[in-house]
């Protein structure tokens, strides 16, 4: 939850003071080593997600439309808007 919200230091003494008062969580010695922890790390796990979360694929074309339905059983899901998108996806350099 940390890594994923890139939380800054107001934001993790919030999370993890609410995580030792749950029953069940964790102690507040357990909250300190994760505060230092992240306060040290926080850039290289950031970097490190962000890395593992890029495609290795370009987008080569990309067609989009919008269609409104004009005739259905319901009469509240007539005009409703559809987008349509279609992505074409290559390896870099290919």
């Amino acid at each position: 939850s940390i890594a994923s919200a890139d939380m800054d230091l107001n934001q993790l003494e919030a999370f993890l003071t609410a995580q030792t008062k749950k029953q069940g969580g964790i102690t507040s010695d357990q909250a300190a080593v994760i505060a230092k922890f992240w306060k040290n790390h926080r850039t290289q796990i950031h970097e490190s997600l962000i890395s593992q979360s890029r495609w290795d694929h370009v987008l080569k074309n990309m067609n989009w439309r919008v269609d409104l339905k004009s005739q259905l059983r319901h009469i509240d899901q007539i005009n409703t808007p559809v987008a349509i998108v279609e992505m074409e996806l290559g390896k870099n350099g290919q």
